[in-house]
């Protein structure tokens, strides 16, 4: 899963008056217009009234203020705001090869992780990647294809969540799916247009497991699926699955 590179426009103030406001009245390097209604009209909670959003970035992905009122649960409303930052939803898989009791994992560099004191900033991951104009599910084989040079078998739906539901939107959607040697039909590696430059691991389960324990994999999306094929996906005992 690799961002896309920001392309943002380049204008000064007046010039972005003069021409419209790009993403919200005209369109804006996605093609995006209406990027400051997200959050108008919501009405599922009746405890929580949106009065204003705001743009404070519009690169690849969209930061937004938004201003909303809150009843707190002794009954006082008071006016609350929070920045979230919408990169839309992901999918993730861990492809699995019970017979040879392996996993195919990938290391890639992640700038965030370095800056943040990761030692080299190289994490090892599951194959992951936006949704774009895909469902789930198309989006983890096309993922697969590109990162992991694998064809997948049938999938296996195993949970969506909210991985920082502090201040990011994204909902990623977990999913397993077998593999064989004779799966493992192209390169992988990713789109290198993209920026990508992704090394395809093959894991023995156990040791990919043990990764989790000693921090060689910290990332949470992988440690999440690892951790579902240990207690209740291929690797679970027996009598547990």
């Amino acid at each position: 899963m690799t961002d896309k590179p920001m392309r943002v426009p380049t204008a000064g103030p007046d010039q972005d008056v003069a021409a419209g406001r790009p993403g919200v009245d005209t369109p804006d390097h996605r093609g995006r217009t209406g990027l400051d209604r997200a959050g108008h009209g919501l009405s599922r909670n009746p405890d929580v009234r949106v009065r204003d959003v705001e743009l404070t970035s519009r690169g690849w992905h969209v930061l937004r203020r938004t201003t909303f009122d809150y009843r707190r649960r002794d009954g006082r409303w008071e006016t609350q705001q929070r920045e979230t930052y919408d990169r839309g939803n992901g999918a993730v898989v861990l492809p699995y090869d019970a017979e040879r009791g392996c996993v195919l994992l990938t290391r890639q560099f992640r700038y965030p992780a370095y800056v943040n004191d990761h030692p080299d900033g190289m994490l090892v991951e599951a194959a992951a990647g936006l949704l774009d104009a895909d469902d789930a599910p198309a989006a983890v084989r096309r993922e697969s294809a590109e990162e992991l040079g694998v064809t997948l078998g049938p999938l296996t739906h195993v949970l969506d969540a909210y991985m920082s539901p502090g201040s990011v939107t994204e909902r990623l959607h977990f999913f397993a799916a077998p593999y064989t040697p004779a799966d493992r039909t192209g390169p992988g590696g990713g789109v290198e247009e993209e920026g990508e430059d992704i090394e395809v691991i093959e894991l023995p389960f156990a040791q990919a497991l043990t990764m989790t324990r000693d921090g060689r994999i910290s990332d949470g999306k992988t440690i999440l699926l690892l951790q579902w094929a240990a207690l209740d996906g291929p690797f679970a005992p027996a009598g547990d699955r």
